[in-house]
């Protein structure tokens, strides 16, 4: 049995096609059918049932794959030890963010991290919170941006910053002419809302929970871009909220539109979020000190009230 043979099983049981699971390990398909033909003849056992269409994992075959993930994680962590006692900063780092983050915080470290620590490769996706959770489980990214707290006890959460909720609103709007608002204010069915998925969109919800709602309106929409509902709003269908961070790029003529909320406002805690078991510390914090470096010229609010994007 060997690391190479379980990393290949680990693949045909995420992709369920040998062919594919092949191209994503780089070898040949032979190659791979073969060296997994091996162990399970080495162990007397099928891991896989070829005969269904996508492969499935047999009953054994399940239990061999949840241990040979424990194995391959414990065995690529091994570099992960060697490199921490050295106090190296290098090599690969996946990192996932979310997408009402990682248009606005993204351009403010990115440039920084790279020029600081040259011999790490940083890997970025833009993923949802769920998609985040989901590849630092399986091993598959390294750390992610996302908002917290997530209640979830494999997952390790560095806050970063909190960032106000702001309000965007049409000048035929009931609030335009108020100087502050207040979350007593909001009308759910009044606001423009980013579409399902969206953990922002579940702040705003849990904001607005025990407020007052209009059964009587005209539309209803959801959009998984800031751009749409800004445009929206400045044609007068409603007023939306939006994180801080998005409102410093709006041009004067939108930036008139905008209304605080009275302190301490809605805020929501961003932070820098990785499996318990990650041993890319020095990486971790080596990512943790860029933001920190860029984000505190941008954003000075100390007294916020969070909002918990978890859904009540």
């Amino acid at each position: 049995m060997t690391i190479t043979q379980l990393k290949y099983v680990l693949s045909v049981a995420e992709y369920k096609n040998f062919t594919v699971a092949a191209e994503h390990s780089f070898v040949t398909q032979p190659t791979l059918s073969m060296q997994i033909q091996k162990l399970e003849d080495e162990l007397g056992v099928k891991i896989f049932n070829r005969s269904k269409k996508p492969i499935e994992l047999t009953e054994v075959g399940e239990k061999i794959v949840e241990q040979a993930k424990v194995i391959v994680d414990e065995s690529n962590r091994i570099l992960d030890i060697v490199h921490q006692q050295k106090g190296y900063i290098g090599g690969e780092f996946k990192l996932g963010i979310i997408p009402t983050i990682m248009p606005t915080l993204l351009p403010m470290f990115l440039q920084n991290f790279t020029k600081k620590y040259p011999k790490v490769k940083l890997i970025i996706e833009e993923l949802t919170t769920e998609d985040i959770i989901r590849k630092l489980t399986d091993g598959h990214i390294d750390a992610g941006i996302a908002a917290t707290p997530l209640e979830n006890e494999a997952i390790k959460e560095r806050p970063l910053y909190y960032e106000p909720f702001v309000g965007l609103i049409p000048q035929n709007h009931r609030l335009f002419n108020n100087k502050q608002i207040t979350a007593e204010e909001l009308e759910i069915e009044d606001i423009l809302l980013l579409e399902g998925g969206h953990c922002f969109k579940d702040s705003v919800l849990n904001l607005c929970r025990n407020h007052k709602t209009d059964n009587n309106k005209r539309f209803q929409l959801e959009s998984g871009s800031f751009d749409t509902l800004i445009k929206l709003s400045k044609e007068g269908l409603g007023m939306t909220l939006l994180p801080y961070l998005h409102t410093l790029d709006l041009n004067d003529i939108d930036k008139t539109h905008l209304r605080e909320f009275r302190s301490p406002p809605p805020a929501r805690e961003v932070s820098l979020i990785y499996h318990k078991s990650q041993l890319k510390m020095q990486l971790i914090e080596a990512l943790q000190k860029t933001i920190d470096g860029v984000i505190r010229g941008a954003i000075s609010f100390s007294d916020v009230k969070i909002i918990s994007p978890i859904k009540k």
